[in-house]
């Protein structure tokens, strides 16, 4: 079982909204730790949680969503699915992103959605010597900006890098707003810190967990949700670290999102 905070994190939900679902009904904790209070979680509680973001997307409030769920005939769910799509197509621009979302959710509700296998590995990652840059940033999208910055850094002071980037996120539970993002650049030799700009070894990981993500960067969460289940099929290993990811591909250096190529992974330790 999963604590609130590691379940943020492998779900991508922040955990303000897992209390929220829980105190509107939508999706109750499988267990509370009568001792600590703590709310507990399986990964059986994923594809619940999966409708309600789906249908939260669409645009639908807590009491359509509530209908949705309890809808035991799938002509009933996709007529209120249907009826949602009108609605959004009406506005035009501003909606398209709903209206993606809408085809997600009735693929994956009406027809069991077939989801991405993510092939999870265990490895070692050696130390680094890295100049970093930490800043906590709008949101996710706001990550490209800093990785210009830092490549400005370093092409402006000749910083001779040696190996592939990768980002470290040092929040402990998933931040839709407000992320704290470390990016890590290899580099050859130490150099003083500045503006910023930090010069750190980065600690080994004697086990990392890590998987490969092809594709728009909205197959992320898919990905964490197959952490979770592998944690919990694995029971040998627990998260023990902040998550790390390495876009390899991204759009800097492919126009198509389909052919992204990013790595995620997350520090392990036994249990």
């Amino acid at each position: 079982m999963f604590r609130i905070g590691e379940f943020s994190r492998l779900t991508q939900v922040t955990v303000r909204m897992l209390r929220y679902y829980d105190e509107t009904g939508l999706l109750r904790p499988a267990r509370v730790d009568p001792r600590t209070g703590y709310r507990l979680y399986e990964t059986r509680q994923i594809p619940r949680l999966n409708q309600i973001i789906y249908l939260r997307d669409s645009g639908f409030n807590v009491a359509e969503i509530v209908a949705a769920l309890d809808a035991e005939e799938k002509g009933l769910l996709a007529k209120q699915l249907d009826r949602k799509s009108a609605e959004i197509g009406a506005e035009i621009e501003a909606c398209r992103e709903k209206l993606r979302k809408l085809g997600t959710a009735r693929r994956a509700l009406l027809n069991g959605g077939g989801g991405i296998h993510f092939d999870i590995s265990v490895k070692p990652v050696a130390e680094c010597l890295a100049l970093s840059l930490r800043r906590t940033i709008p949101d996710y999208y706001g990550e490209g900006l800093l990785w210009k910055e830092l490549a400005g850094f370093a092409g402006q002071r000749r910083i001779a890098l040696t190996g592939e980037p990768f980002s470290i996120y040092h929040d402990p539970d998933y931040q839709e707003k407000q992320v704290d993002v470390e990016l890590c650049v290899p580099i050859k030799e130490s150099v003083a810190d500045r503006d910023g700009f930090t010069c750190r070894t980065v600690e080994a990981v004697p086990f990392m967990a890590s998987t490969m993500v092809c594709g728009d960067f909205s197959n992320i969460a898919g990905a964490f949700q197959a952490f979770a289940r592998w944690l919990q099929d694995n029971e040998v290993y627990r998260m023990a670290g902040l998550t790390r990811q390495i876009v390899h591909r991204g759009p800097w250096n492919e126009d198509d999102p389909d052919h992204y190529l990013t790595e995620l992974q997350i520090p392990l330790e036994i249990a």
